[in-house]
């Protein structure tokens, strides 16, 4: 979903610039995502995945850019496609897989690569993000605002898909403070788990499904739970205080950064915190105590999404469109 989200946004900035836009890949069981194309007009095709197959889907599709933005895709196809002719974007995650493009985009804080054979955009100047998030970004960081209740919003990526939802609900819950927890929820089995969760007094859970709405829910919320994935970008442009929980091991790198910043609050990682025995008690214990001190002090929240706020602001996607249209009929670099 980080993935597509991403690419949507770039979607975004081209279609806005009169270009014709298609998707190559695989949506099945996630309706968001489909829905999103559909509603963009947007085609979408089967994904090749050898580099004879995307140079030929790209002559049929008469396709003068590509944007390859995969970790499981054969490296060997941008070298292809800018071989073929097609100016050739990698979005990468720190490892650029050997792949052989025209250009890099890394949209990680501090992301820093040796020599490459295209030129490189790093670093939190190049985020691609979405209308809906540009759209509600504030005109000023948000200010420090007392409530006895907080509003908290939880999201982990479009499906969830390691569980992070209810982990992280019953650490919230397990800070005791008052609080109105919205969470989304893509899986039913996830949404199982929430209802099975006794909340403390002052406390509510409410689950609602993936939706276009969540800038919306981020702008009101006096407190965002999520994994440290792409989605961390839209929290900071949004200027949204945030607490970070580590999914998975790509995501390491970025969230110590990000962390380490001052731009969200650390959580751990989602293993330890899901962890038995001692080790995940502990874990857990000291991500309750994050929350809670969050909670407890406006003052810090403000001063996570003043940071946050400063840091991204919004044009990413046009910097990156810049410097790709920019190729398009320039000569090959073999």
């Amino acid at each position: 979903m980080g993935h597509l989200v991403r690419c949507l946004a770039l979607a975004e900035e081209f279609l806005a610039r009169g270009h014709r836009v298609e998707f190559f890949g695989t949506v099945e069981g996630v309706g968001w995502a489909g829905r999103q194309l559909a509603a963009r007009g947007i085609p979408l095709h089967p994904g090749p995945e050898r580099p004879a197959d995307l140079v030929a889907a790209a002559r049929r599709h008469g396709l003068d850019v590509a944007v390859l933005d995969s970790y499981e895709l054969d490296p060997a196809g941008a070298g292809a496609l800018r071989a073929a002719g097609v100016v050739t974007l990698a979005v990468v995650d720190g490892d650029t897989r050997g792949q052989d493009a025209d250009v890099y985009l890394d949209q990680n804080l501090g992301a820093a690569h040796g020599p490459l054979p295209g030129r490189l955009l790093a670093g939190t100047a190049y985020p691609l993000l979405r209308d809906a998030v540009v759209a509600a970004r504030p005109a000023t960081p948000r200010t420090a605002t007392p409530v006895a209740r907080p509003r908290v919003l939880a999201f982990f990526g479009g499906t969830d898909a390691f569980g992070a939802a209810p982990v992280l609900a019953r650490v919230l819950l397990a800070t005791g403070h008052p609080m109105d927890l919205t969470v989304v929820v893509g899986r039913a089995d996830v949404e199982a788990e929430l209802a099975a969760l006794t909340p403390g007094r002052g406390q509510a859970v409410r689950p609602v499904p993936p939706t276009d709405d969540l800038p919306a829910l981020v702008t009101a919320a006096d407190l965002v739970v999520s994994a440290a994935g792409t989605s961390t970008w839209e929290l900071c442009c949004l200027g949204a205080p945030s607490a970070l929980v580590c999914v998975v091991d790509n995501q390491r790198e970025s969230y110590g950064r990000v962390v380490d910043a001052g731009l969200a609050a650390g959580l751990g990682e989602l293993p330890a915190l899901a962890a038995a025995g001692l080790p995940g008690r502990a874990a857990r214990a000291g991500a309750a105590r994050t929350l809670r001190a969050l909670l407890d002090s406006p003052e810090r929240r403000a001063a996570l999404a003043a940071r946050a706020w400063a840091t991204v602001d919004g044009r990413g996607r046009a910097r990156v469109a810049d410097a790709v249209l920019a190729l398009v009929g320039a000569p090959s670099r073999s």
